[in-house]
């Protein structure tokens, strides 16, 4: 007898609602159905809503009216934006809700802490997802680090590489651009990044520093004569890299980030979102502050170094790393459309390349790994690949990592656990 399938609800019809997670629902109906949708934005809100059948009073604008109506499907999808995560996500777990969260969990520490909190102690399953861990690259990459090919591990240099336009997108003129109203860039962008060393290392990090700050994207770096927007014909345009017009106006491009500034796409409707909206400002005079750069370097507990750089100045969006094991040296690249790990053996000093597995979604193949994940935990067929007190720790590491660069300080990270885990008591 054929299973029926999964029923869910979609919080924020937004660019992971709607075009990452969304379409899973679409190409599988067997296993997962939307029934229901809240999206303030009623433009987002009707375009999911018919895309998944979705009838008018199963249509919300907000989550605090889809969650009044009590528990209507096995599971929520909670894809609104970082500051909602931490009230909308303790509803519906106490609702009776599992949860697929997007990550970060949270913009502050002790929400985070209190989200796991809350998961255990109501029995609901909570999924962040941390998209890189169901790609077929770290996939791969992680079986290789377990199955020893490479020894012991002695050194880890990951890089977190964010291209120049996606750093002026989000992180000047975008929604992850102020850590007051948004979360540290560390955090927003690096939980990922933690949470495949925590991973891979299978092991806990002893203690921590970090350096970094906003290098770049100040007034004082502005050019002679810049205007506040790139529409009102700024002198520099031709030499900038970063002029709005040559990246939103491009006609040939009508996926992400262009996807992001307005629901008009035609270029009438792009140049108005620049004229009026945030990403036609001059990224010299936003009101940006989180770090266009950072640098943490890690000690595991086994005694293990590892480097994680982040940074905004890259020619292309690529993660890059070394692993270098007593055995032999392992080096990689993963871009959303490609990827390759060589490994060099020390003693054949000879290189392997090993062959990765297509993607079948965005992020790599991640989007809709992690949903077939979430699923099959729902129905008991197999363990989460990720709990969301594992989930957790990168979390920790980032906010670790921030703490460390502001206070200029190393951070013991056992102490720093028991401070996030105490966190919570203050909350109502």
């Amino acid at each position: 007898m054929p299973k029926s399938p999964i029923t869910a609800v979609m919080v924020g019809a937004g660019s992971r609602g709607y075009y990452a997670y969304g379409p899973y629902a679409l190409e599988h109906p067997d296993e997962l159905k939307f029934v229901a949708v809240a999206e303030p934005n009623p433009v987002r809100r009707e375009r999911f809503a018919k895309a998944h059948n979705i009838p008018p009073e199963r249509q919300f604008a907000t989550w605090e009216d889809l969650i009044a109506q009590g528990q209507i499907a096995d599971v929520l999808f909670n894809m609104t934006m970082d500051q909602v995560h931490y009230p909308s996500t303790i509803a519906a777990l106490e609702t009776g809700y599992d949860v697929l969260l997007e990550k970060p969990m949270a913009h502050r520490l002790e929400y985070n802490v209190a989200l796991v909190q809350t998961a255990e102690r109501t029995g609901r399953l909570l999924q962040v997802c941390h998209v890189l861990r169901y790609t077929p690259f770290f996939s791969t990459l992680h079986d290789i680090l377990t199955s020893g090919r490479l020894g012991d591990i002695i050194t880890i240099e990951h890089r977190e590489n964010v291209a120049y336009w996606h750093m002026a997108h989000s992180f000047v003129r975008g929604n992850w651009r102020n850590v007051a109203s948004s979360a540290p860039m560390i955090l927003a962008k690096c939980c990922h990044d933690f949470d495949i060393l925590y991973w891979n290392m299978g092991e806990k990090v002893r203690r921590l520093s970090s350096f970094g700050s906003l290098l770049h994207f100040r007034p004082e770096n502005a050019p002679p004569g810049a205007p506040d927007r790139c529409t009102d014909g700024c002198p520099a345009a031709e030499e900038c890299p970063f002029d709005a017009r040559r990246i939103y106006l491009n006609m040939n491009n009508t996926g992400w980030p262009i996807i992001a500034i307005t629901e008009d796409l035609s270029y009438e409707g792009r140049l108005k979102a620049l004229q009026e909206g945030p990403y036609g400002r001059c990224v010299y005079k936003c009101d940006n502050d989180v770090v266009d750069h950072q640098i943490v370097n890690m000690e595991f507990e086994s005694g293990t170094s590892a480097a994680l750089v982040m940074h905004g100045h890259s020619h292309e969006e690529a993660r890059t790393m070394r692993y270098d094991g007593t055995r032999a040296t392992l080096r990689g690249k993963f871009a959303y459309h490609f990827g390759w790990i060589e490994i060099w053996d020390h003693v054949t000093n000879r290189r392997i390349d090993v062959e990765i597995p297509p993607a079948e979604s965005g992020h790599g193949g991640g989007d809709f790994g992690v949903v077939r994940s979430f699923l099959r935990a729902v129905r008991g067929e197999e363990e989460a690949l990720t709990t969301a007190r594992e989930a957790l720790e990168s979390h920790l590491l980032a906010f670790a990592a921030e703490e460390a660069r502001l206070q200029g300080t190393v951070v013991d990270m056992e102490d720093f656990r028991q401070r996030a885990e105490a966190s919570t008591q203050n909350l109502t």
